[in-house]
């Protein structure tokens, strides 16, 4: 077998692959004794069926199967031999040339690692941001939680609805006469009046409607409207009121926060609350240092992104926006979208991704990092936190799926890589330039 390795980019390689005739020939050869060792015909005894006969019955299965070995098997050998680490699948071209005569010659495109070199991960300026909590930001947790667990009781008062009412409403749009995705089948969808959930011109028209009140008007969406169906569009909207709540908020002590979870006093609430909030400014101080980490040492470094890469990356990122939608209700249709719009919308997203990946991969083959039994471990414990289970089932779910065991590990390198750049570097701590913003975890 005769190979040459052409370099389509940094990239990209092309094999080109030949293998003679009289290896082609070997392989049909051996390819009908074996074939004439199983096949059952009817006239000839098991193991004396012709040649001649095999080939007029067998012939196009035999050269399919001798083409498909020959081509899985160079391909191995190939990349083998010239040291090629492949990602992504290959792209077969001429296969189909294969006559079982003559030399079979094909090729196949494959995409490797970009070769990034010695990466400079020193001498960058880095900024640590100050971010702190206020048990302002802890009154306004409060506050929601209270209002998470209030009472909603209908008012049956029988008065209109007013601005900052919760409703209850049944709503359908139509546009050219016809419903459209976004609003179709809308049943007692509960939301805050002057809030802009459906649009701001929609809580104009319910506002002052009373209970089982349906009404008929046009909207006006903005050009930035959320649903690309409806967006600078004007629709054709008929709302019926079915319900206004009213909110009795509980009293904030003791008993509020054993109905909250495994609370004694309102003060373990609070608590719970600045390690949380405590928490989240955290991991956006170190989410704002990790941007201007790759900021920089991507703006250090040129290299070309495998197309395989972002495709992978770029449909994991999409399967997971899917994933978000359905589970605040709603689909890609209903907002007017499709996947090649999110395509197009996260591609940029999915490029930086690749480039982070790709970066803090050459510093652990530059630093030649692996992972200790020792590591693995707290990486498990890691995991058993995160997710709240016991590092007995954390190890059982890897035990049952071994091939996952690489990709724990790949994070783990993933996370030396990002400590040795922290630790090669002089971090200043500043204060926040705006007042922080409100965060809503608990």
């Amino acid at each position: 077998m005769q190979v040459t390795v052409e370099d389509n980019s940094s990239v990209k390689k092309t094999l080109h692959i030949e293998i003679p005739a009289e290896n082609v020939k070997t392989e049909i050869d051996n390819a009908y004794k074996e074939l004439k060792k199983t096949v059952r015909l009817n006239g000839f005894r098991a193991g004396k069926v012709p040649r001649s006969v095999l080939e007029a019955k067998f012939k196009k299965d035999v050269h399919q199967d001798v083409m498909s070995s020959l081509v899985q098997n160079s391909f191995v050998s190939a990349a083998r031999d010239n040291e090629i680490s492949i990602i992504g699948q290959p792209e077969f071209e001429n296969v189909e040339s294969f006559d079982g005569e003559n030399d079979y010659k094909f090729n196949i495109i494959v995409e490797v690692k970009p070769e990034i070199g010695e990466l400079n991960f020193k001498e960058l300026s880095l900024k640590k941001t100050k971010h702190e909590f206020s048990e302002d930001e802890v009154d306004l947790q409060l506050s929601m939680l209270r209002k998470n667990l209030a009472k909603k009781v209908p008012v049956e008062d029988g008065r209109a609805s007013e601005d900052g009412d919760l409703v209850e409403v049944d709503v359908e749009g139509k546009l050219d006469g016809e419903v459209v995705a976004p609003f179709k089948d809308i049943q007692g969808r509960r939301y805050r009046l002057g809030g802009k959930f459906f649009s701001e011109g929609f809580d104009k028209e319910v506002i002052g409607m009373k209970v089982g009140e349906e009404k008929t008007f046009d909207v006006v969406f903005p050009e930035d409207y959320s649903s690309d169906v409806v967006a600078g569009k004007t629709l054709s909207m008929t709302a019926k009121l079915t319900t206004i709540l009213a909110e009795e908020m509980p009293e904030l002590d003791d008993a509020f926060a054993k109905e909250l979870g495994p609370f004694e006093t309102l003060e373990d609430v609070k608590e719970e609350i600045r390690k949380n909030l405590k928490q989240g400014y955290d991991r956006r101080a170190e989410q704002e240092l990790n941007e201007q980490i790759f900021e920089q040492i991507i703006s250090r470094t040129d290299f070309e992104l495998p197309d395989s890469l972002v495709k992978m990356e770029l449909e994991h990122i999409v399967n997971e926006a899917e994933r978000a939608f359905e589970a605040n209700g709603t689909s890609l249709e209903n907002i007017g979208k499709t996947k090649e719009d999110l395509e197009k919308e996260y591609v940029e997203v999915a490029e930086n991704q690749v480039r982070r990946h790709l970066i803090l991969d050459a510093i652990v083959n530059q630093e030649k990092f692996t992972v200790s039994d020792e590591e693995l471990e707290e990486g498990y414990k890691e995991l058993a936190a995160n997710f709240n289970q016991s590092l007995e089932f954390i190890k059982s779910f890897y035990d049952a799926n071994p091939d996952k065991i690489d990709y724990l590990k790949h994070t783990l390198l993933e996370k030396k890589a990002l400590t040795l750049i922290m630790e090669s570097n002089e971090v200043e701590e500043v204060e926040p330039e705006l007042s922080p913003e409100k965060n809503d975890e608990i």
